[in-house]
């Protein structure tokens, strides 16, 4: 399998790099095989291309970025404690690699429809963790009944990604991990509603 080989991860480390600096349209994929260290043609080895290398780079991020959030909320109790660790969990990632935040939150933003909706099935893995902490709370109590789920997610989803693009936006001035604790507290009233 072609993910397994080392220059696979070299090529998608490589083209997040490039695309966080030149952007999508500009980063030809001869800038991402230079980055990654490779030919030119070993590029398509792997990627048909530019846009494979894009769909590529969200899944093998977005699958990394859902199993360090599952490792996380793993051992916690409540739903609640479960979506302060998604929050922590998705702002330290970002925050961690700045190149990643630029491509996940401006640079996928800028795409034509059809790898727009390739994108939206990645992220489906993503939005599954999030129903998976609605579920549980509306079932033990911690969230209101009522809870329209799809909505909920909305909320949460749309929250933590649009205080990640301001932040972007906002050149990474301040501390984005910092915005956690009270994103979490706002989400977590809405999803309590009126009880």
């Amino acid at each position: 399998m072609k993910k397994n080989k080392p220059k696979y991860k070299q090529i998608i480390d490589a083209a997040v790099i490039v695309i966080a600096e030149n952007g999508y349209h500009q980063a030809q994929v001869s800038k991402i095989a230079k980055q990654a260290g490779v030919a030119d043609g070993t590029i398509y080895l792997y990627f048909k291309n530019k846009e494979d290398i894009l769909i590529s780079l969200f899944q093998e991020k977005m699958g990394s970025f859902v199993e360090k959030i599952e490792e996380q909320i793993a051992g916690k109790a409540t739903a609640a404690e479960k979506l302060l660790m998604m929050v922590e969990t998705h702002f330290k990632i970002l925050s961690e690699d700045r190149h990643l935040a630029i491509v996940t939150q401006l640079e996928l933003r800028q795409s034509n429809k059809e790898l727009r909706l390739r994108i939206n099935q990645v992220l489906k893995g993503y939005l599954k963790v999030i129903d998976q902490i609605l579920l549980e709370g509306k079932e033990n109590g911690e969230f209101a009944a009522a809870l329209n789920l799809r909505l909920a997610r909305q909320m949460i989803f749309g929250t933590m990604d649009e205080t990640a693009t301001t932040w972007v936006m906002n050149d990474l001035k301040y501390d984005l991990q910092a915005l956690a604790a009270p994103v979490h507290k706002l989400l977590l009233n809405g999803c309590r509603g009126e009880q």
